[in-house]
């Protein structure tokens, strides 16, 4: 799963199986694990009150390269909340439609009419190309589930021609080999979704998805033009063997199961957004590319924390006989501005 494959929430419910499929290999085996499970650091952060409220970050990756290295007291937590909050509401159909709608372009308008010619022919050849390697890329756990690659390229890439240029470049994001082989497995979010939901626990969401898919809308059209340049010339230099990526999601994986809180790739995670950031840009792409970094962290970070603080103060205001265990993603955690920063200036303290 792309780190920053949120918007394709659809594609997720979609494909996910409620069977836990087998283990995949161990996404902290390099790292230096404490000697017991319990001692880990969980991203699980605990509100003073009675009964307790319960902070847990999360990642956006296959939940089952995760949950192992997950301690049993946030495991505990979740267990002994009677309710539970996400960002999004994973598990209504209208988030679903929802994030499909904020992703099209206007009626009538498709991509070629919208794009330069260039970026437009490029990108056409980069999509021909992940569906010849589609099957390739695919697992024998995937093939005996029913998933086939047509199926899933349609899932994730059909319609790509009516979408607005910013979400076809995260798409391209999410069109790897790494990524592929992961579908069919929900992310940590919406398992927990699920899990809530079979344990018939009242659940919520404390923001609408136009409040996440507006702010990406809302890049001009020269900055999402560069981005999307920027996207296809990194798959580019990928397909031909002459670039390494600066964090790939195993790295990803590996700092949130050794519970490295200082981690610059889960505000990544948690942003949604690549980093188009480099030293080898000329002095005015980088310009652009540090505006637009500014601007989607003051939106899609900054301003979320906010709100999601002040949306969990009413909440705890207004059931406080009621035990909260909320699941956002780590990003919001850490750094200024934080939820628990919120929080804080509002009169709630954490335990340490």
């Amino acid at each position: 799963m792309s780190r920053w494959s949120w918007f394709l929430l659809q594609t997720l419910c979609l494909l996910s199986t409620g069977a836990a499929p087998p283990r995949a290999a161990p996404g902290a085996a390099n790292c230096d694990l404490k000697s017991q499970q319990s001692e880990l650091n969980s991203f699980l952060w605990t509100i003073k009150r009675d009964p307790p409220s319960y902070f847990f970050g999360t990642i956006h990756v296959p939940y089952t390269r995760v949950w192992d290295f997950i301690p049993d007291n946030s495991k505990e937590a979740f267990l002994q909340s009677s309710i539970v909050y996400f960002e999004l509401d994973l598990t209504d159909p209208y988030t679903i439609s929802a994030l499909t709608s904020c992703q099209m372009l206007p009626q009538g308008e498709n991509l070629q009419d919208v794009l330069p010619r260039d970026i437009y022919c490029r990108l056409k050849r980069h999509l021909e190309y992940v569906k010849l390697m589609m099957p390739l890329w695919m697992t024998p756990d995937q093939h005996g589930k029913g998933l086939y690659a047509d199926y899933l390229f349609n899932a994730i890439a059909g319609n790509w021609e009516r979408k607005r240029p910013v979400w076809v470049m995260l798409m391209v994001n999410s069109l790897t080999e790494v990524d592929i082989k992961s579908r069919g497995v929900p992310v940590l979010d919406l398992f927990l979704a699920q899990e809530a939901e079979r344990l018939k626990k009242q659940t919520g969401a404390v923001e609408k998805v136009e409040e996440q898919c507006h702010p990406l809308n809302g890049l001009n059209f020269s900055q999402v033009i560069f981005a999307l340049n920027q996207t296809l010339l990194q798959q580019e230099s990928l397909r031909a063997g002459s670039l390494q990526i600066p964090y790939t999601t195993e790295d990803l994986i590996k700092h949130y199961n050794c519970g490295d809180l200082s981690s610059v790739i889960l505000s990544h995670d948690s942003s949604q957004v690549p980093n188009f950031i480099n030293a080898t840009l000329p002095p005015q792409e980088r310009i652009t590319a540090q505006e637009i970094d500014s601007y989607l962290r003051q939106e899609l970070i900054y301003k979320r924390n906010e709100r999601i603080g002040k949306r969990v103060k009413a909440l705890l205001e207004e059931f406080p006989d009621k035990g909260f265990f909320f699941a956002f993603g780590a990003g919001h955690f850490m750094g200024n501005h934080t939820v628990l920063d919120v929080l804080r200036r509002e009169g709630y303290e954490r335990e340490e």
